[in-house]
């Protein structure tokens, strides 16, 4: 058993360790999350991509298999957004924490406050980072452009130490994590922990089907793990498969007709209204700056990968990856993961000290 490896993220999540699993759609679901905060991290559960009549049971799911503290994670445009809101509150003695994107108002975060409820964005940008403080955000998790899914283009080398001396709240470093030595060099920049999520989608205890694993396991080139606008007009970092080259090589007619058929399927999925995906999109291009092509593919991407992820068809969908993936030889257990990674940042917090000792005798 490691020793307690303890920051003030483990004060203010309730977990052993500075450990977040990432609320990866389709893959965080409640055994993930409560493998995750069994061994000691801190999960959250993908409540974006989880049907709107079975939210709740999910979140019951993961009360009923652990007694740990763990964290849901929404979007303000998902149809439900007024459901996960409620049930964040009602269920707030377990839910400890909420993450999202640029997403909830004031007032919306005043009330996950006002019930103990910390709200941990994740942000790829400096000035956002930043308007998530202005807003209230009591945490925030940065994602370097090494991060799977969508993504920026700045590297977790430059923009963590930019956030870390901008805002004055925890920061959370994740792209580009899945070892010990990641976690030791996150909290020698000043970090109070990482965030993985693609070292967990490569686990046992991921609901990913064995053969959509193996094609993440079986890559060992970071070249091949790229980002990509071909899926919804937004970058995003896939592992590079047939489907990903076909999409790329579509006429723009193709892609928005396949856009159409994914829109049509995840509205359905979704039990969300055509006037609600009609405001949600003007939103996009209002707020947001999204193109009309964007704002049309915007389904794309959790249907295309729900082939993969869910379905088991890896080669007929795309595949959402950080560049760890490559890093990354075989599946072990969360517990396994968890154990590794913190007695590896022991041992390389250990020899920074002895070294620090050396130099102080050598003075």
């Amino acid at each position: 058993m490691s020793r307690a490896l303890k920051t003030e993220l483990c004060d203010l999540l309730g977990c052993r360790y500075p450990i977040v699993q990432t609320a990866m759609g389709w893959v965080a679901d409640a055994r993930l999350v409560a493998a995750t905060c069994n061994a000691g991290g801190f999960g959250f559960l993908a409540g974006v991509t989880i049907e709107p009549d079975k939210l709740e049971d999910e979140i019951r799911k993961v009360m009923a298999l652990t007694d740990k503290p763990f964290g849901l994670n929404f979007h303000m445009w998902q149809s439900n957004a007024a459901q996960a809101i409620d049930l964040v509150v009602k269920y707030s003695e377990r839910i400890r924490a909420v993450s999202y994107g640029r997403g909830p108002d004031k007032a919306t975060i005043r009330r996950f406050k006002e019930a103990g409820v910390l709200c941990m964005p994740t942000v790829g940008a400096l000035k956002h980072a930043l308007k998530a403080v202005e807003l209230g955000a009591d945490i925030v998790t940065i994602q370097g452009g090494e991060g799977g899914g969508h993504t920026g283009n700045v590297p977790t080398s430059i923009l963590l130490p930019q956030v870390l001396d901008a805002v004055r709240v925890p920061v959370v470093a994740a792209g580009g994590f899945h070892d010990g030595r990641g976690l030791a060099a996150a909290l020698g920049y000043g970090a109070v922990g990482i965030a993985m999520g693609t070292r967990f989608l490569m686990t046992r205890d991921s609901p990913v089907p064995d053969a959509t694993k193996q094609h993440y396991v079986a890559v060992n080139d970071v070249a091949h793990i790229r980002v990509s606008h071909a899926v919804d007009g937004m970058p995003q970092r896939h592992i590079d498969n047939a489907y990903l080259l076909r999409l790329e090589a579509d006429s723009g007619l193709k892609r928005v007709l396949v856009a159409l058929q994914c829109a049509w399927k995840w509205k359905a999925q979704t039990g969300m209204s055509t006037g609600h995906m009609l405001r949600t999109a003007a939103s996009a291009l209002r707020e947001d700056g999204m193109s009309v092509a964007q704002t049309l593919m915007a389904a794309n991407a959790p249907m295309l990968i729900q082939r993969s992820i869910v379905d088991g068809r890896p080669d007929e969908g795309v595949l959402p990856s950080g560049q760890v993936a490559a890093a990354i030889g075989e599946l072990k257990s969360c517990a396994e993961v968890i154990e590794e990674l913190v007695a590896q940042a022991h041992a390389r917090l250990d020899a920074i000290a002895a070294l620090t000792r050396t130099q102080e005798t050598l003075s």
